[in-house]
């Protein structure tokens, strides 16, 4: 565990995703820790989850597909706090089915959710940001190795993964640091769908012979945020999984 910040203001944080799951964990983490913290989810139920953080924590009830809700969260950040210093591309869907079974409907809300949303939200927020401050993209090991049934989801993080390489040397003359963590089959509602077979083969491939939980993700995260000479990388956060695919 990293320990707790001591002597250095408290940084601003934005977290998409983060009503439940990794991305709840890593606003959880963050909060505890002494920072501050934007809750970014689509339920208005994110003002209540946020509450229950603190007073430094805040939710906004928002679609980062939608750039007038990334518009109005920029606003507000800048409102509330005069910055941001760590921005977390959390939101995810998943849509899965083999190509003869997917939709159009399916293929492009998967797109604009887990990468077009990504790009708009660091582009409305990078007003926001200055020197020394990082973004975090979550990805999946899915956008690196090939999963029958899943083109939708993981042609959008492979997407996510240049996305993160491209931004990371552009954004460098900012002094603004991209990265990708990646985590491997960890512990989530979007993962409580899998059959209890399909898990069993998953769990089997991973050389640590378990799945991960959202917190062991929010460790990495926070890490990755506060490395200042770390940037374009892609830290794997999966039990071994990708080394023994």
């Amino acid at each position: 565990m990293v320990p707790a910040q001591t002597g250095t203001a408290a940084r601003r944080w934005l977290v998409t995703g983060a009503s439940r799951g990794i991305g709840h964990a890593i606003a959880a983490l963050a909060s505890g820790r002494g920072d501050k913290v934007c809750l970014i989810g689509r339920s208005p139920d994110i003002v209540r989850v946020a509450a229950d953080l603190g007073d430094d924590a805040i939710g906004i009830a928002a679609d980062v597909t939608k750039s007038d809700d990334l518009a109005r969260i920029g606003e507000e950040i800048g409102a509330r706090w005069g910055g941001l210093d760590v921005l977390v591309n959390n939101a995810g869907l998943h849509r899965g089915g083999t190509l003869d079974r997917v939709s159009d409907q399916d293929w492009d809300e998967t797109l604009a959710t887990n990468l077009t949303g990504p790009m708009r939200v660091i582009r409305a927020m990078l007003p926001q940001m200055s020197a020394g401050g990082s973004i975090v993209n979550v990805g999946a090991v899915v956008g690196f190795r090939g999963f029958p049934g899943d083109s939708c989801y993981g042609a959008s993080k492979a997407g996510l993964t240049g996305l993160t390489q491209v931004l990371a040397a552009e954004l460098a003359r900012r002094q603004l640091r991209v990265n990708m963590v990646v985590p491997g089959f960890v512990m989530t509602e979007m993962t409580s769908g899998v059959s209890e077979r399909a898990s069993k083969a998953i769990v089997s491939r991973i050389p640590l012979q378990r799945m991960g939980k959202p917190e062991e993700i929010a460790d990495v995260c926070w890490w990755v945020a506060g490395s200042t000479y770390m940037t374009g990388s892609v830290v794997f956060t999966d039990g071994g999984l990708m080394c023994n695919l």
